[in-house]
């Protein structure tokens, strides 16, 4: 009977004794290590997939008033020092969770959900980042290549009125209002 441990309750008159079973950890099997535990998941139960996001949104919930001096440099390390609804957005690192685990009764972490993908480079046209932690990119929003081609084109054209004969003309007008020479 080695798994066996016999433990005592004291109810306010009476004295209760009651036999627990406890079957020691090296005896479980299949448990997935983990960094710092092993978790047991019970018979049949999987674990949903989960992808950790890339990117945390950070806001200050509480005051920064009153506050120790290290946790106040790690607010204003990552720009929370000022209002309260303004965000920081951070990276999903070892470092900066150790970083915000100090500060967490301060802030509220938002993971940043991209269903949309993440942007291109050079390519953040039409972007919003909701109060949710949803980033959406919307394509109607994006440039019309055709129109910036045609810009470019136009740009480049010798007939074209160009801006210093626009300002001279305009000068003119203004200082000779009732002039018809123009």
């Amino acid at each position: 009977m080695s798994g066996l441990v016999k433990h005592s309750i004291n109810n306010i008159n009476k004295w209760y004794s009651m036999t627990m079973v406890v079957r020691s950890l090296n005896s479980w099997t299949g448990g997935k290590k983990y960094l710092g535990f092993t978790y047991y998941p019970r018979e049949g139960e999987v674990d949903p997939p989960y992808t950790a996001t890339k990117l945390f949104m950070v806001q200050r919930v509480k005051s920064y008033l009153y506050n120790p001096y290290w946790q106040k440099k790690i607010l204003t390390d990552m720009g929370l020092d000022h209002k309260g609804s303004d965000i920081a957005i951070v990276k999903n690192t070892p470092e900066m969770n150790a970083r915000l685990w100090k500060v967490k009764h301060l802030i509220k972490i938002t993971p940043i959900q991209t269903p949309d993908g993440l942007p291109e480079k050079d390519d953040y046209w039409g972007t919003h980042l909701d109060t949710e932690g949803v980033f959406r990119i919307s394509k109607k929003f994006l440039p019309d290549t055709k129109r910036l081609e045609a810009t470019k084109d136009f740009e480049k054209l010798a007939k074209r009125v160009d801006k210093d004969s626009v300002e001279k003309n305009c000068r003119n007008k203004w200082l000779n209002p009732w002039s018809t020479i123009v």
